[in-house]
């Protein structure tokens, strides 16, 4: 009953758009029939010879269709100015197919040409639909930072091949006690998440991206290092337990760090941007420990954060649309401004601060619970961590939804039924999914 009810949501937006926006709901519509091809198990359901799935790659297949068609509903200005809108429905489409390819992808060498395929058409929509001249430094950020740590991945790859034979991710495995393959290997996730101290690529690429870019950025390919860091730790679990203190400590000090810089920002989308390298500061060092309770817990906020992120960028796109800024000198008074918007402004910012019943929440309980387990010293990084970000929220939310009203500004002004119905498919499922909470736990 409650698919047959989604479906009928999903066919809501029929009324209100047209053209080719009747592919985000074939975008829906798929991703629902996936529901029904899936069998949750442990073991890989096979595609065919070379892709299949297990739960981790299928959680994020259904996030990147759900995402990318969320992608479509909030870049109506596209449609409606025509700005390159052919081309843009054909980015969109060859990025969902990159991603669905890379998740779904059984064997490493596979894994990588989808994993740096997805790159292109990222550049591309940061280029073409970008906001301002600075984009193009945005888009050589991206490239340098991900194109400069994927190349020692590839020699990794090639040298495992040459040890090992053998590729396939279904397959047990260990790489030994090779320092040099552990660092080759792990670097282009690391940088990807990003973590701490080769971050600098993500807040550029978000403020210059348009909202489509920033969505499928902070809701689908931050997520790809980690999904990497899962599939990959079987041949690292060696090296692992001797240098893996080292990123825990660069993580969790960073997150304190980036926390502090959103503390003091006055752009919408680089506070949001940084608040997502924060969060990944802490899904990182979860997956570092090596336990499964970290894993399972870095998977559930991956994708709690994905939704929630993508949200919250589409609410700051939402300001900007109407005001023509992403300054919070502007954008603040907001609740006189847009009224019907403060709720769903509260809503995310709560979520993004871990408040119940969100699924952040399961997932910050379990990371706290399996990093204070590997040594309570990391208990003083994580309250200041936990601490900043209830604080970062609450700025987010009281400085642009309260003060004094911006002068330049001399009507009210409603959000229109598709900005409605985009924000709640972000926020539901993101809130829905605790209830179902054992398979985003792997407790099966």
């Amino acid at each position: 009953m409650l698919k047959v009810m989604v479906m009928l949501l999903f066919s809501i937006p029929l009324c209100f758009f047209q053209g080719w926006w009747l592919i985000q709901n074939l975008l829906f519509l798929m991703s629902f029939l996936l529901v029904a091809l899936c069998v949750l198990s442990d073991s890989f359901g096979y595609l065919s010879y070379g892709f299949g799935w297990d739960l981790i790659s299928y959680g994020l297949i259904l996030l990147s269709f759900w995402i990318c068609g969320l992608m479509l509903t909030a870049s109506e200005s596209i449609y409606r100015y025509s700005v390159n809108d052919s081309l843009f429905l054909s980015m969109i489409m060859f990025l969902l197919l990159m991603l669905y390819c890379t998740f779904s992808s059984l064997n490493l060498i596979s894994f990588y040409i989808f994993f740096e395929g997805s790159l292109i058409p990222t550049l591309l929509l940061i280029l073409g639909w970008g906001y301002q001249p600075e984009r193009l430094q945005a888009g050589v950020y991206l490239l340098f930072y991900t194109l400069l740590a994927s190349l020692p991945l590839l020699v990794g790859l090639f040298y495992l091949h040459y040890m090992q034979g053998v590729l396939s991710l279904t397959l047990n495995a260990e790489g030994g006690f090779n320092v040099y393959l552990y660092m080759s290997l792990i670097m282009a996730f690391l940088v990807k998440m990003p973590m701490f101290l080769v971050h600098l690529w993500l807040p550029k690429a978000h403020v210059e991206a348009p909202v489509s870019g920033s969505m499928i950025l902070a809701g689908v390919l931050l997520k790809l290092g980690g999904y990497g860091l899962l599939r990959l730790f079987k041949w690292l679990v060696m090296v692992g337990t001797k240098l893996n203190t080292l990123w825990i400590s660069v993580s969790l000090i960073g997150g304190v760090l980036v926390s502090l810089v959103c503390l003091r920002q006055v752009d919408l989308k680089a506070l949001i941007a940084y608040s997502s390298v924060a969060h990944m500061g802490i899904v990182l060092a979860g997956l570092m420990t090596l336990t499964y309770w970290g894993f399972c817990s870095s998977y559930s906020l991956m994708i709690a954060h994905g939704l929630c992120s993508s949200g919250l960028f589409c609410l700051a796109n939402i300001s900007y649309e109407r005001l023509g800024s992403r300054s919070l000198f502007v954008n603040k008074g907001l609740m006189s401004f847009m009224p019907s918007m403060t709720l769903w402004w509260f809503l995310l910012c709560s979520s993004n601060m871990a408040a119940p019943p969100s699924l952040n929440l399961l997932g910050e309980i379990g990371l706290l619970n399996c990093i204070v387990s590997w040594t309570w010293l990391t208990m003083v990084s994580l309250m200041f961590l936990s601490f900043f970000s209830a604080a970062y929220s609450l700025y987010l939310y009281s400085y642009s939804q309260h003060g004094q009203y911006y002068s330049g500004l001399y009507s009210c002004s409603m959000g229109f039924v598709r900005e409605y119905f985009l924000l709640f498919m972000h926020w539901f499922p993101l809130n829905l999914l605790i209830v179902k909470s054992d398979v985003f736990m792997m407790w099966l």
